[in-house]
C-alpha cells in the first residue's frame, strides 16, 4: 500500500499566493522524484481547540492560516529515495525557493497507509 508524508504549517495569510507558487514549484520536484500526488490545502474551517488543535499545534497567529498538506508515494522505499533527492535538489534550496512561512513550526511525519477506501 502507499506511503504518505503529512504536513501542517501556519502560513501568513497575506502570503497565500506566494505560498501557492512555492508549493507548485515543490510539487513538480516531488513528482519528478517519485511522488504520486501532492496536495496543499488552505485552512477554511479550522477551529481553535481547548486541549489540542491544528492552530495550537503550529502556534498559529491571528494573521496566519493553517495549511494541511500531504504527499502520496508508492512505497516507503520510493519515499526515502525520493525525499533524499528532493532535499538535495538545487531548485528547492532556501536561497532559490524560500519557504514563505516559519519552518520551525512545521509539523511533519511519514505514515504507512493502512486503509484506503
Amino acid at each position: 500500500m502507499s506511503y504518505v508524508d503529512g504536513f501542517v504549517a501556519a502560513v501568513p495569510t497575506a502570503k497565500r499566493e506566494e505560498f501557492k507558487r512555492h508549493a507548485n514549484s515543490a510539487a513538480a520536484v516531488f513528482k519528478e522524484y517519485g511522488a504520486l500526488s501532492v496536495a496543499e490545502c488552505w485552512g477554511d474551517d479550522v477551529p481553535e481547540g481547548k486541549v489540542t488543535s491544528f492552530p495550537m499545534a503550529v502556534k498559529c497567529k491571528e494573521d496566519e492560516t493553517v495549511v494541511f498538506s500531504w504527499i502520496i508515494w508508492p512505497s516507503r522505499q520510493v519515499r526515502d529515495e525520493g525525499m533524499a533527492k528532493v532535499m538535495a535538489d538545487p531548485r528547492l534550496q532556501p536561497e532559490v525557493n524560500p519557504m514563505p512561512f516559519d519552518g520551525q513550526r512545521l509539523i511533519f511525519g511519514g505514515f504507512e497507509m493502512i486503509v484506503q477506501a
